[in-house]
C-alpha cells in the first residue's frame, strides 16, 4: 500500500473528476484551444471533450463550458462535432437561454458541404426543443427536406414531427405535411419514405379530432392505391395509368408515383408498412388472396418481428373465411415454430407467447407438433411454464399418452416452481380428457415421492379430479388416506385433503378422528379457507357417522361462531341454525347427491381472448391481457363499445346532465362494459364442491342415511320472540354452552349514506377491479318503474334522492346497465353497484362491492328499497 503523501499525488481519473477545480481546468484549457488550427488540436480537443462528456454522464454540472463547446465546434472533424451536439442537446432543455448560443454555428452547420454534418445538425437543433426557437427551425428544415442527400431528408422528416410537438401551428402553417405527402409518393428511398408514413400518421391522426382535412387524409393512407404503392404489386402498365388515376381523383398530387418493393425497407419500415396494410379493408376475397400472396415470402423472413406482422394481416382478413382461416393457421404454423427455436430466450418467450393464443384458439391444429413445446433444460423458467400451458392445451387423445410421460419426468425437476406447474399440467389434461386410467396412476404415483410440495399439490388435482370423475374414489381414497394431515402444511393442499375427509368419510376409516384432531387445533389454523372446508366437511361427515362426529361437530360450531373471520363466523351460525331447524334440511343443504362437475370454469372470458387477438402483435399477448388493463389513460386508443351494451354514458360529477360516452378514457369504459366476472364473487370453498344441492320440500321425507338423526328433537314450536323450554336440545347435544340471546341476530344498523358522494372513474375502475362481489342478487321492478325507463335520467334522478349516484348509464332494450356508488355519510368508505335491468322480465341483476364487507348486505337492504319505490307514487 502506497504511503499517504503519495496517494494524494495520484491525478483524479477522467470517470472520476475532483469537483470544480476539474471543471476550471476544462475551461481554462478549452479556451486555448478555440479556433486553434495548429497541428493537433483536433486530438486534444477530443480528449477535452471526453472529459466534459464524462462528468456531464456522471452527473457533474459543467454547463459553465457551454461557451467554450460552442467556440470549439468550429471544426470539421465529426467525431468532436457528434460531441459537441451531445453536449448542447443535453443543457439546451434546462437552460433555454444558453441555447440561444448555439443556433449560429447550427444553422451554419446546417449548410456545411458534409451531408453527415448537415444531418447531425439539423438533427440537434431540431432535438433543442424550445419553444421560442421554432422560427429558427423552419428554414434549416425547409432546405432539409429538399436536399439531395437522403440522410438529410431522413433526419429532416423527423424533425418536422418534433416541430409539430413543440409548435403545431408553426408546422402547419410552414405547409410541411404537404411536403411530406410529396415524399412520401415521390422519394426514391425508402428510409425516407417509411419516416414520412410514420409522421403523416401521428400528424393527421392528432389534427384530425379538430380538422376534417386531416382526417381525410389520414383515411388516404388506407387507400387502395397507397396499400398498393407501398406493396408493388408487379403491376403491369395499364394498372399503373389507373393507379395514377385514382392519386389523381384522391388529391395526392401526384403524376407518376416511384413505386417501391416492401422487400426494400428495412426490418422497422417493414413492420410499419404491415401495420399499415393491417388496418386497410380489402374490397372482395380476390383482393384479400393477392395480399396474401405477395406478403407470403414475408413468413419466411429472418425477422421474428416482420413474421408476426405478416402474421397478423393473414389472420385478419380471413377472419370471414373459416376455411381459408384454418389453412392459414397451417401456413404460418411452420415460420413461428421456426423462430421459436432460433434466437434469444427473450425473443422465444414472445414468439411462443403468440403461439399459446393460437393454440388456444385451434388446439387441433397444433397437436402434432407437440414435441416442439418440450422444455430443454438450458431454457429460463418462464420459457418453460409457457411451453407446459401450450402442451396442456395441445393435448388429445392421439398424444395424451407422451405428453403425460414427459410431464412426469419434469415433476422431478430441480426447479421447484416448473415441478409444481408440471403437476397441475397433468391434472388439467386429466380433467379435459376421457380416458384418465393412465393419469390418474401417475397422479397417485406422485403422492408416494414424499415431497411436499409434489403432495401438495397432487391433493388439489385429486380432489378435483374427484369432482369430475367419482367413480376414481376407491383407488385415490385408498392412497390419500395414508398421508397424514400433520404432513400437509400449504392452505390449499390441506382444504384439498379436509374435503375428502368430509366428501368420502364413509369409506375412510380416520376420517372422524383426523377431523377432530383438526379442529382441536382451530386456533392455530390461520387460513380462513381451510376452516372453512374444516366446518363443512365435519358437518358431512356427521350426517354420514353421527356418533363418531357428534363432539367434533359441536367443537367445530363453537369454534367458528367465535372465529373473527366473518365468513367463518356466518357458516357457523348458519349450520347451527340450519340443525335447530331440522336435521333432514340440514342434510339436504349441506350434504346432496353428488352431481359431477362437467366443465371447470376458465380463469379467463372469451371476451378478453378475443380483445387480446384483436391486438395480436402487441404487448397484451405477452401479458396475456388486454392493453387498457396496463396502459397509461393518456396512452390508450379509442375504445370500442360492444354490440350487445351499447353506448354507456358517464357523469363526471354526481347530479351532473349525462354527457357523451366518448369523452370517457378507455379504461373507464371498458371497466363499465364488463359484466363477466364469472368466479369473481364466488368465495373460495364455500360448499367444498361443486354439487348443486336440489330444491328443497319441506313436506319430502328423508334420506335414509340420516333416518336416524330425523328423531332428534332439536326445536318445538313456540311463540315468537319466545324461547321454547327445549331450544338447548342441541347446545345439549353438541356440548354448546350458547344463551338464546346470543344465538338471535341482531337487526342490522341503519346505513346512512352521504347525499354529495363523489367518485371520479377512473377510483372507480381501480376498486372494482380489486373489490370481491359481497353480493349479487335478482330484483323485481314495477310496472310503474319498467315504463319509466323509456328516459333513464328518471332513474337515475331517482336514485340520487336516495343517495345512490349514478356514474355510468347505457345498453339498448330490452337490456339496460347502470353503474351506481354510494358513500358512507361518516366514513370514506365506498359501494359499488352494477346493476343490469331487463325491461322485458321487469327483473334487474345487480352486483355490490364494498370497502366495507360487514355492511354491504346493510347497503344491499337501502339500494333495494330505492329500487323498488322506483315509479311509484
Amino acid at each position: 500500500m502506497a504511503p499517504p503523501h503519495q496517494q494524494s499525488q495520484r491525478s483524479a481519473s477522467p470517470s472520476q473528476p475532483s469537483g470544480k477545480s476539474e471543471v476550471t481546468d476544462l475551461k481554462s484549457q478549452l479556451r486555448q484551444l478555440a479556433g486553434s488550427r495548429a497541428p493537433g488540436a483536433d486530438d486534444a480537443k477530443r480528449d477535452l471533450f471526453k472529459k466534459v462528456i464524462s462528468n456531464m454522464t456522471i452527473g457533474i454540472d459543467v454547463s459553465a463550458l457551454f461557451g467554450e463547446m460552442v467556440m470549439c465546434s468550429a471544426t470539421s472533424d465529426i467525431v468532436l462535432k457528434k460531441m459537441c451536439y451531445l453536449y448542447v442537446g443535453n443543457y439546451a432543455k434546462v437552460n433555454p437561454d444558453l441555447a440561444l448560443l448555439t443556433i449560429n454555428f447550427l444553422q451554419r452547420d446546417c449548410k456545411d458541404e458534409d451531408p453527415m454534418i448537415r444531418g447531425l445538425a439539423l438533427r440537434s437543433l431540431c432535438s433543442l426543443r424550445v419553444a421560442n426557437l421554432v422560427e429558427y427551425l423552419v428554414g434549416p428544415l425547409g432546405s432539409g427536406l429538399k436536399d439531395y442527400n437522403s440522410y438529410v431528408r431522413t433526419v429532416a422528416v423527423i424533425g418536422v414531427l418534433k416541430l409539430y410537438h413543440i409548435s403545431a401551428s408553426t408546422c402547419i402553417d410552414a405547409d410541411f405535411p404537404a411536403t411530406l405527402k410529396h415524399l412520401f409518393l415521390n422519394d426514391p428511398d425508402t428510409q425516407v419514405v417509411t419516416n414520412c408514413l410514420s409522421a403523416l400518421q401521428e400528424i393527421w391522426t392528432l389534427e384530425s379530432t379538430t380538422s376534417e382535412e386531416a382526417a381525410r387524409e389520414r383515411e388516404t393512407l388506407l387507400s387502395k392505391p397507397v396499400v398498393y404503392y407501398l406493396l408493388n404489386r408487379q403491376v403491369v402498365f395499364q394498372q399503373i395509368v389507373s393507379y395514377t388515376l385514382i392519386f389523381d381523383e384522391l388529391n395526392l398530387g401526384v403524376g407518376n408515383a416511384v413505386w417501391h418493393n416492401i422487400k426494400e425497407f428495412n426490418e422497422w419500415a417493414q413492420c410499419l408498412v404491415l401495420e399499415l396494410v393491417t388496418k386497410y379493408i380489402p374490397s372482395d376475397n380476390s383482393e384479400i388472396f393477392d395480399i396474401m400472396n405477395l406478403l407470403e415470402d414475408r413468413l419466411q423472413h429472418a425477422n421474428g418481428a416482420v413474421v408476426l406482422a405478416t402474421t397478423k394481416i393473414f389472420l385478419h382478413l380471413t377472419l370471414s373465411m373459416a376455411d381459408v382461416h384454418q389453412q392459414v393457421y397451417e401456413r404460418i404454423k411452420a415460420p413461428l415454430l421456426t423462430q421459436v427455436s432460433s434466437g434469444s430466450p427473450e425473443q422465444s418467450y414472445a414468439i411462443l407467447s403468440h403461439l399459446h393464443l393460437l393454440v388456444l384458439r385451434a388446439p387441433y391444429i397444433f397437436a402434432s407438433d407437440y414435441k416442439h413445446f418440450y422444455c430443454q433444460y438450458n431454457e429460463p423458467s418462464y420459457v418453460k411454464k409457457l411451453k407446459l400451458e401450450m402442451l396442456t392445451a395441445v393435448a388429445n387423445e392421439s398424444n395424451t399418452y407422451e405428453i403425460v410421460t414427459e410431464l412426469c419426468e419434469y415433476a422431478a425437476n430441480v426447479d421447484i416452481p416448473i415441478a409444481r406447474e408440471s403437476i397441475r399440467a397433468v391434472g388439467k389434461i386429466a380433467l379435459q380428457q376421457y380416458d384418465v386410467n393412465a393419469i390418474v396412476d401417475r397422479l397417485l404415483q406422485f403422492l408416494e415421492m414424499e415431497k411436499d410440495y409434489v403432495t401438495s399439490e397432487t391433493l388439489v388435482l385429486v380432489k378435483d379430479l374427484l369432482r369430475k370423475y367419482p367413480q376414481w374414489s376407491q383407488d385415490c381414497i385408498a392412497v390419500v388416506g395414508n398421508i397424514s394431515s400433520k404432513n400437509v402444511h400449504e392452505p390449499k393442499a390441506k382444504a384439498a385433503l379436509i374435503w375428502m375427509l368430509g366428501e368420502y368419510s364413509q369409506d375412510m376409516q380416520d376420517a372422524p378422528y383426523v377431523l377432530e384432531s383438526l379442529i382441536e387445533n382451530w386456533d392455530e389454523e390461520h387460513s380462513a379457507e381451510v376452516r372453512l372446508h374444516l366446518l363443512t366437511a365435519v358437518m358431512k361427515c356427521f350426517f354420514k357417522r353421527p356418533p363418531e362426529t357428534q363432539k367434533a361437530l359441536g367443537a367445530a360450531l363453537a369454534a367458528g361462531i367465535a372465529d373473527f373471520h366473518q365468513d367463518v363466523h356466518d357458516r357457523a351460525l348458519f349450520y347451527y341454525r340450519l340443525l335447530k331447524c331440522k336435521v333432514s334440511v340440514a342434510e339436504s343443504v349441506v350434504n346432496p347427491p353428488k352431481q359431477a362437475v362437467s366443465v371447470f370454469a376458465d380463469t379467463q372470458s372469451n371476451e378478453i381472448k378475443d380483445r387480446i387477438f384483436d391486438e395480436f402483435n402487441t404487448l397484451s399477448v405477452v401479458y396475456q391481457k388486454p392493453s387498457y388493463m396496463f396502459t397509461d389513460k393518456e396512452h390508450r386508443g379509442t375504445f370500442e363499445f360492444s354490440d350487445e351494451l351499447g353506448n354507456l354514458s358517464i357523469s363526471a360529477e354526481p347530479g351532473d346532465a349525462v354527457v357523451p360516452a366518448q369523452i370517457v378514457e378507455a379504461n373507464d369504459k371498458d371497466l363499465l362494459l364488463s359484466t363477466e366476472e364469472k368466479d369473481e364473487g364466488r368465495e373460495p370453498g364455500i360448499n367444498g364442491s361443486a354439487y348443486s344441492a336440489p330444491s328443497y320440500d319441506g313436506s319430502s321425507a328423508p334420506s335414509a342415511t340420516s333416518q336416524p338423526l330425523a328423531d332428534l328433537s332439536f326445536l318445538s314450536s313456540s311463540t315468537p320472540g319466545q324461547a321454547p323450554s327445549s331450544s338447548l336440545a342441541i347446545d345439549d347435544l353438541f356440548g354448546l354452552d350458547f344463551s338464546v340471546g346470543t344465538a338471535a341476530t341482531p337487526s342490522p344498523p341503519s346505513l346512512n349514506l352521504n347525499p354529495k358522494a363523489a367518485l371520479d372513474p377512473s377510483t372507480f375502475q381501480q376498486k372494482w377491479r380489486q373489490l370481491p362481489i359481497s353480493i349479487s342478487e335478482e330484483y323485481s321492478i314495477s310496472a310503474q318503474g319498467v315504463a319509466l325507463l323509456t328516459s333513464p335520467q328518471t332513474l337515475l334522478r331517482h336514485m340520487q334522492s336516495h343517495s345512490i349516484h349514478c356514474i355510468a348509464s347505457g345498453g339498448q332494450s330490452p337490456n339496460l346497465k347502470f353503474f351506481f356508488f354510494a358513500q358512507k355519510a361518516e366514513e370514506a368508505s365506498s359501494y359499488l353497484v352494477e346493476c343490469i335491468i331487463n325491461t322485458s322480465s321487469a327483473k334487474s341483476q345487480v352486483k355490490i362491492k364494498a370497502d366495507d364487507q360487514s355492511s354491504s348486505q346493510a347497503f344491499s337492504t337501502v339500494f333495494l328499497s330505492a329500487l323498488s319505490k322506483f315509479g311509484l307514487p
